[in-house]
Order: structure tokens, then sequence, then C-alpha cells
């Protein structure tokens, strides 16, 4: 009888590292799988637009990702959510020719002159190197104009990230302005099938880790 107990509790002794093993894998798995179906959209954060906000602020971003957020913010003024539309531009191009001209020819041959006359441009320095650099960058033209209550306009991707960065700016810079941030979508990024594409992928990886570090060391 004892030699039973014996061969028992050796036995259990033996499969209980298997056991917390196979559990550990299947959390694993479990854990791949919720990310894989969900994963996309904790970069996003979906707020509903106000009825109507002073400005639509364009935040920079690849050639791509520029393109999709003005885009968005002409819309807004389109629609009338927005009275106007603030663009970042560098003050000159590479080769030293002023910025601002191109841009409102630009404006003006693709959305017309009305609208383009209703978009003014924020100057900013080429050190502008992150979305907290940029904040505070483009917070001081929101200041110049004395603008209350604006609408981000940025990635899909971008999203959850910004919001956090751009209200813990505005909370010492400018308490009283009021800001929702409004995604649009980029061709760098869907989120439902963000593992399909190389360029997708590689757009979560680094979007989810700036936006680990902006929920702990970034606040």
């Amino acid at each position: 009888m004892s030699e039973l107990l014996i061969e028992s509790a050796s036995t259990r002794k033996h499969s209980s590292p298997l056991q917390w093993l196979a559990a550990a894998f299947a959390c694993l798995i479990g854990l791949i799988i919720c990310l894989m179906t969900w994963g996309g959209y904790l970069l996003e954060s979906n707020e509903p637009l106000p009825s109507h906000a002073d400005a639509a602020v364009v935040l920079e971003g690849s050639l791509q990702s520029a393109s999709v957020r003005l885009a968005g913010a002409m819309h807004l003024l389109q629609q009338g959510v927005s009275d106007r539309v603030l663009l970042p531009i560098p003050p000159a191009s590479y080769w030293g020719v002023p910025v601002a001209p191109m841009a409102r020819q630009f404006l003006a041959t693709n959305y017309g002159s009305s609208l383009a006359g209703r978009v003014d441009f924020c100057e900013v320095s080429g050190s502008v190197e992150s979305t907290l650099d940029e904040a505070y960058a483009i917070g001081e033209c929101i200041q110049a104009h004395s603008w209350t209550s604006v609408v981000v306009v940025t990635s899909n991707f971008h999203t959850r990230r910004a919001g956090i960065i751009w209200r813990k700016v505005m909370k010492s810079e400018d308490p009283r302005l009021q800001i929702w941030v409004r995604g649009t979508d980029d061709p760098n990024f869907q989120a439902q099938l963000w593992w399909h594409k190389r360029l997708w992928a590689k757009t979560w990886l680094m979007e989810f880790t700036k936006l680990i570090w902006a929920e702990t060391v970034g606040r």
C-alpha cells in the first residue's frame, strides 16, 4: 500500500511541471489569437465628433499618411464641423524654396480656392521628431489663433496614442483647449487583418510599442 502511495506521489511530482508547461503554452496560443483578432483595434480610439470645432489639425506623417490625413481634415471643413484647417509645413523645402506658396497652390487645385483660403499653415522646424514634439510645436500655433476647440486628424492606427499625448501636453500648456481625435483610413495599416501584410505588421509593432511607452513611462 505504501509503495502505491509513493508511486502516486512521484507521478504527480513529475506530471506537475508538464501540466504547468501545457497551461502556459495554451495561454500563449490564446494570447496570440486574441492579438491577431483584436490587436489592431488596441491602437485605435473612435471618438464621437463635436457638432462644431474651431479647427481641424492635421498631424504629420509619411507621404501616404499625410495625404489621407489632409483629406480627412478637409472633409471636416467641407462638412462644416470645423471652421478652419491647420496644416503643419516646414519653412522651406530641401532646396531652400518656401513651402507655403506651393502648399497653397496644391490646396487650391485639389479643393478649390474657397476652401484653400480657410487653411492656415503652422511652420514646424526639422527638430520635431515625435508626436510629443509636434504637439508642443503645433500647440503654439493653436494658441496664436486663440482657438478653444480642435479636432486632431491623424491615421487610424495613431489615434489612441495621439489622444494621450495631446491631452497631456495641452493640460499643461492650454487647459481651456478642448480636443477630439479623428482617425482616417491609412494604406499603411488595417486593424482587422494587420498581420496579413508585412507593412501592416511593421506599423502595428512600432505603434504598439510606442503606445505602451505612452501609457506607462510617458504619463
